[in-house]
């Protein structure tokens, strides 16, 4: 049942052991040296299994305990190729829902575009599945607290995927002084220069629409984003590039480059409250263009920097540590205790903390702080104004053209739960 963190494996394991003194268990069944028995064994389905996703597609040994047993992708021709790559018994759908009604996949992968991130991840959770969702881990921020929310409510572990935080220590001096609050106003200043991608994942501004492929469900492919109509440049991986879809190189990249610094400068559970940016005016309404700079402060003064070097000149703002600490407030941060561990941002640490039911380092509250980080940036960057931002109420403060874009409606039928 979903929610009742009763999982498949620990039934299956459970009923060998009740019923091992008592029948005859074929040995597959039972495991061994170089054998994993069934309740051992992280069944998977992977929703969107070209370009990215084709990684968690993993070929079924013969004679052992299959373990792909579902892909999903709206694409026949990528859906065919993951299913060869698979092996029997792996079975198709291009309807992910088909897929959350099996009782037998333990793990979802989602590596569909952002746009479909939520509500999968969603489905996923209510279905009682795990979830490894690629980055950015949502498209609007509204669709994160959804997803945090759901995860928690039905008990599931949850991963981006992202190393950024794999190895990452949050016990050093940095993580205590601003966990222990003494640094009020006068945070650190952070200049963050890495390739964003900015010029990769541009959108095109006067293509012309094509007749869609008669191997796309291209419908489905848009789901919840608006109806456009087919343009080749804006699916398969180059739909970065266009806000319906994700959020330029800057979604793209950042929860790579973000989710590490995120903890180490112990903001997991808050966002910036003010934003400002620097790009060319007026933005496109629909594909993704270039920006300079944008600035991400914090209550306590920490900010962060994102440089693109791609357009206008550096932003002014000079870089700058810790302050000082009088012994008083040493002796705070000193008591500030250690954080415990949690399992790493692979896909290998993933799978050893669904076995273990422990939380993962990457899991949807904090990865949705991290991707808060990007979509804050580009609205700024499309509003072309200071931005002041509740980081509990997860909404801006006066602004209810920016709160649109952190609160998106999308396209009939679907919805994120109330």
């Amino acid at each position: 049942m979903a929610g009742s963190g009763f999982s498949r494996r620990e039934f299956l394991g459970g009923a060998i052991a009740a019923t091992a003194l008592f029948s005859v268990v074929p040995r597959q069944a039972l495991g061994g040296p170089g054998r994993k028995a069934p309740s051992d064994v992280l069944t998977r389905a992977i929703i969107g299994p070209g370009g990215r996703g084709g990684g968690f597609v993993r070929q079924n040994t013969p004679g052992e305990t299959p373990f792909v047993l579902a892909v999903c992708d709206v694409d026949a021709g990528r859906l065919q190729g993951a299913l060869h790559r698979a092996g029997s018994p792996c079975e198709g759908y291009t309807d992910f829902r088909r897929v959350m009604d099996r009782k037998d996949v333990d793990v979802v992968y989602i590596a569909t575009p952002p746009h479909w991130h939520a509500l999968i991840s969603i489905a996923a959770a209510q279905a009682g599945k795990d979830i490894y969702c690629e980055k950015p881990m949502t498209k609007f921020i509204a669709e994160g607290r959804a997803v945090a929310n759901t995860v928690r409510r039905y008990r599931r572990i949850f991963q981006v995927g992202t190393f950024g935080r794999f190895g990452v220590g949050s016990n050093d001096r940095t993580y205590k002084t601003l966990a222990s609050g003494v640094v009020q106003g006068s945070g650190p200043i952070i200049r963050m220069t890495p390739n964003w991608k900015v010029r990769e994942w541009s959108g095109h501004l006067n293509d012309k629409p094509r007749p869609v492929p008669p191997n796309l469900d291209y419908n489905m492919w848009l789901g919840p984003a608006p109806y456009k109509p087919y343009f080749p440049h804006h699916v398969h991986g180059s739909f970065r590039g266009y806000w319906d879809y994700d959020g330029g190189g800057l979604a793209d990249m950042g929860q790579h480059y973000l989710d590490g610094p995120q903890c180490h400068l112990a903001k997991d559970d808050t966002s910036p409250v003010e934003i400002e940016a620097s790009a060319p005016r007026p933005q496109h309404p629909y594909a993704v263009q270039l920006w300079g700079w944008v600035t991400l402060k914090y209550a306590d003064g920490t900010t962060l920097i994102f440089q693109s070097n791609e357009w206008g000149d550096p932003c002014p703002l000079e870089e700058r540590g810790l302050p000082t600490l009088t012994p008083e407030q040493e002796q705070i941060v000193a008591a500030v205790p250690d954080t415990p561990r949690k399992y790493g941002s692979g896909e290998q640490g993933f799978e050893e903390a669904v076995k273990l039911r422990k939380e993962c380092a990457g899991n949807a509250g904090v990865s949705h702080r991290c991707a808060c980080l990007m979509h804050l940036a580009n609205i700024a960057i499309r509003m072309g104004r200071k931005l002041h931002y509740d980081p509990d109420k997860e909404q801006f403060i006066g602004d209810d053209e920016a709160n649109r874009l952190a609160y998106q409606p999308m396209r009939a039928p679907w919805h994120l739960p109330a």
